[in-house]
């Protein structure tokens, strides 16, 4: 049997903002955008080259409740919530830069990659990454918990 995440949910203040911010600031595709009813809709974005949608995506979720609307920025406490893959660290970085995506430091060099922490328009913490490959063109897989 094979088994795949599709889709992660991100909750959110208002959907059209968070298309603006993932679509037209980080330069996602926007994979899916349903009205389900005359307030709720299905927003489903995710990193370009991913095509026709495939691999896991990010569902725009609109908060309805108090409680909902007090996880927006801080689904994971503080800690980084998604680790963004990228082939060309330095190009998104400088671009995203340029487009005011808040960094919360410098890019920095780890064993398994080049790295920075930067936050979505709530608050979310994220990786960028580009994994370090070895001579043979693998991703070296020492990343901290790897086995």
């Amino acid at each position: 049997m094979t088994q795949s995440l599709s889709a992660l949910t991100v909750v959110v203040q208002d959907y059209d903002e968070a298309i603006t911010f993932y679509v037209g600031t980080l330069g996602f595709d926007l994979l899916e955008d349903t009205r389900l009813d005359p307030i709720k809709r299905w927003v489903r974005v995710g990193p370009r080259g991913k095509a026709g949608g495939s691999g896991t995506s990010i569902l725009l979720a609109r908060a309805a409740t108090p409680q909902q609307l007090a996880r927006v920025g801080d689904q994971t406490g503080g800690r980084v919530f998604l680790f963004l893959e990228t082939d060309n660290f330095w190009e998104d970085y400088e671009r995203w830069r340029a487009r005011g995506v808040r960094f919360l430091e410098s890019p920095r060099e780890e064993s398994y990659g080049t790295v920075v922490v930067f936050q979505d328009l709530y608050g979310n913490r994220w990786d960028l990454i580009q994994p370090r490959t070895t001579a043979e063109g693998r991703i070296a897989n020492t990343a901290p918990g790897a086995a």
